[in-house]
């Protein structure tokens, strides 16, 4: 057996990884939240706010019929991060023309393990096939069960709470917080900060986007930071795979962004981006308020950024039609079971069949 497929649970472990691995994957706002949220106190003055927070019961929404969270799990924390790729109503101006529904173009499972000091995402390709649990919609009509559908589809027909349960039939993980945000929001927050600047390894030529930019530093504005991270078609294989890494690199520069600037110390553009923020922000009943992510945020204080780790799930090709991919077992599962159990994900799961891995 590999050292690192090891089942006993060691705290520190992680910090084996290889260095200066990627960081969380397009996290966007969500993770901006919990950097100002580290200001603590100073969030009292924007609770008039908290009405711009769109909340989801997840008690309501999903019932008793959910994954217990193992006793190896202790104190660690699951939280399910969507990023909305909306193309109606105010999103629709950034992307070129109105197109109703919306879907789920980032998904991730950020894994905060016990003690808070280590965390771990886990994104889930927008083009899995999956099957979709029994669920109920936001007004009440209940979708049956479905397989072999398109996992961002499962957003876009039935909701984020339906999302969410169909990550832990998928995975058996309990989900504790769910935190989703639109790119209209994304957008607001990027242009508050004045842009974030990106450092260009290969050229990006996206002709269907019409989004170019040649190697080398650029400062991006939010439309083109949208761009950015939703390019495809110009960039490597062309494939949504082949997109992780820039939005990977995207979030690095978007922390680092927030962490130059002295937020706190400018009361009139912090209100600002908490206003653009909190519009877009959809979370679970238990977060949807500055003071509760404020707490939050407070209490992932002690995770240093360069713990911090991502991993695409293991997938592969899927055999009938291959412009779709499905979970590569045994990997898959052996990526879930460390998080059920707060352990380090194995060197051995960290490679994707289909390409990709961290």
């Amino acid at each position: 057996m590999r050292s690192d497929d090891r089942p006993d649970r060691v705290r520190g472990s992680r910090g084996r990884r290889r260095p200066r691995r990627k960081v969380f994957r397009n996290i966007m706002i969500a993770c901006a939240v919990l950097a100002l949220a580290a200001g603590g106190t100073a969030w009292w003055m924007y609770e008039d706010l908290d009405g711009n927070i769109t909340a989801v019961d997840l008690n309501e929404a999903l019932g008793d019929d959910r994954p217990a969270k193992e006793p190896a799990a202790g104190e660690s924390l699951n939280i399910l991060v969507l990023g909305s790729d909306s193309r109606a109503g105010d999103n629709a101006a950034l992307d070129g023309g109105d197109v109703g529904g919306a879907r789920s173009d980032t998904a991730l499972v950020v894994h905060v393990a016990e003690g808070r000091s280590e965390a771990v995402a886990v994104s889930i390709p927008r083009d899995t096939l999956v099957d979709r649990p029994a669920c109920t919609r936001a007004d009440g009509t209940e979708v049956s069960p479905a397989k072999r559908v398109m996992f961002n589809s499962v957003y876009s027909q039935v909701g984020s709470a339906c999302t969410l349960k169909t990550v832990e039939t998928m995975s058996g993980v309990r989900i504790d917080h769910l935190m989703e945000i639109d790119f209209a929001g994304f957008k607001s927050l990027v242009d508050e900060l004045g842009g974030v600047t990106v450092d260009v390894k290969e050229p990006i030529k996206d002709t269907k986007g019409g989004f170019t930019l040649d190697p080398g530093q650029h400062r991006l504005n939010g439309a083109e930071s949208l761009k950015f991270v939703r390019t495809r078609y110009g960039y490597k294989d062309g494939s949504d795979l082949g997109r992780i890494g820039l939005q990977q690199q995207f979030l690095v520069a978007l922390i680092g962004e927030v962490r130059r600037q002295d937020l706190l110390g400018d009361p009139v553009k912090t209100y600002r981006i908490a206003d653009s923020l909190t519009g877009a922000l959809t979370t679970d009943s238990d977060l949807a308020s500055l003071t509760s992510l404020a707490e939050f945020g407070q209490s992932l204080q002690g995770i240093d950024p360069s713990a911090l780790d991502t991993v695409m799930l293991p997938v592969k090709y899927d055999t009938a039609d291959p412009n779709r991919v499905v979970p590569a077992q045994p990997l898959a599962d052996k990526v879930w079971e460390a998080l059920r159990t707060d352990r380090p994900i194995p060197e051995s799961a960290r490679k994707s069949p289909a390409g990709g891995g961290s």
